[in-house]
């Protein structure tokens, strides 16, 4: 059974998006992409889960999700977002961040929290992709960032 344009756009499983970019756990920070609009934006989300490896230690007592990982989960729904622009023969291709800028984190994202990943494009020029990220728990802005992008073959 083909999947439809719908159908690869829409409701993006685990599964699908293990397809789209090479990430695993312990380092997989998206659960599934909810909607991609090709080539301008998509929503990830990521269900955060106390027996996240990061939480033994950010930090005992007040587990805290690192302000960095917020930023990949952004990226890595950017990933989906490409690959999803590009169609299926760019699978499982890598996309290295170069540069990330103007990140702010306005609150804390805590387990138990479904955190919902904004990411839109900003520009493209062959394979460099910029796009503007940000992050949400319950309605409310917890991180931004603005990152540029290079999508290339695996080795």
């Amino acid at each position: 059974m083909s999947e439809t344009q719908e159908d690869y756009t829409k409701n993006i499983d685990v599964m699908r998006v293990m397809d789209r970019i090479p990430h695993r756990y312990p380092f997989l920070m998206i659960d599934k992409v909810r909607e991609v609009i090709p080539f301008e934006r998509a929503v990830g989300i990521k269900c955060v889960s106390m027996g996240e490896p990061h939480f033994q230690g950010h930090f005992p007592g007040k587990p805290v999700m690192p302000g960095v990982l917020i930023i990949e989960s952004m990226a890595q729904t950017a990933g989906v977002m490409v690959v999803t622009s590009l169609g299926p023969e760019s699978e499982g291709k890598l996309v290295y961040f170069m540069s990330v800028e103007e990140a702010k984190f306005r609150r804390p994202v805590e387990p138990g929290d479904y955190m919902e990943v904004h990411v839109t494009k900003k520009q493209n020029r062959g394979q460099v992709w910029k796009f503007k990220g940000e992050a949400y728990v319950d309605g409310k802005l917890c991180a931004e960032a603005t990152f540029a992008a290079m999508i290339r073959d695996r080795p």
